[in-house]
């Protein structure tokens, strides 16, 4: 084997290894913390009043909802939807007991505004809301509750990864936007 065969060989393998790496690492972004996290999220989910959806609605008078979670913040269960509107982004934080927003923050720096950008881009070109693609990934799954919604641009198609717990298990799904 000629040595730029060798070389173009194991291009080829890093890079397949490397689209592994970054796919399991965006499918498993919301575990990024520790194993006391996790446990600590699906108990606070059980105090929850609203489920996902009913935030992505309450949070549309912010702005178009482009993603939303809900996550441990500072050991209290908070939820979290990013909303886009006439080209401003917005971090709504809805209450979780009774479904109201309790604030709206403007997304203007950091990983947070170049994570709302890739999440507006993928909705800007997706047929269907945030929405309508829980709601259908909810009843494909039965029971499972859904954790968060993350949507992103792959091979130019918008698709939302859609986070759920089934009892005490995570899994993430695929849904496509378009």
């Amino acid at each position: 084997m000629t040595r730029r065969k060798m070389l173009l060989m194991t291009a080829g393998a890093t890079v397949l290894g490397l689209a592994a790496l970054i796919g399991y690492a965006d499918q498993n972004a919301i575990f990024a913390a520790d194993d006391d996290d996790k446990d600590a999220l699906i108990e606070l989910l059980g105090t929850s009043k609203i489920n996902l959806q009913q935030g992505l609605a309450a949070s549309e008078a912010q702005g178009q909802p482009i993603s939303a979670k809900f996550e441990v913040d500072e050991g209290k269960l908070q939820l979290s939807v990013y909303t886009a509107k006439d080209g401003k982004f917005s971090e709504v934080l809805v209450d979780h007991t009774n479904g109201k927003v309790m604030k709206a923050e403007p997304i203007t720096e950091g990983d947070d505004l170049a994570a709302a950008k890739s999440q507006s881009a993928a909705m800007a070109k997706a047929k269907t809301t945030l929405k309508e693609a829980v709601d259908k990934a909810v009843t494909q799954s039965g029971n499972a509750r859904v954790v968060s919604a993350v949507p992103s641009l792959k091979d130019g198609r918008p698709l939302v990864s859609i986070v759920l717990l089934d009892g005490e298990q995570f899994k993430t799904v695929q849904q496509p936007l378009d």
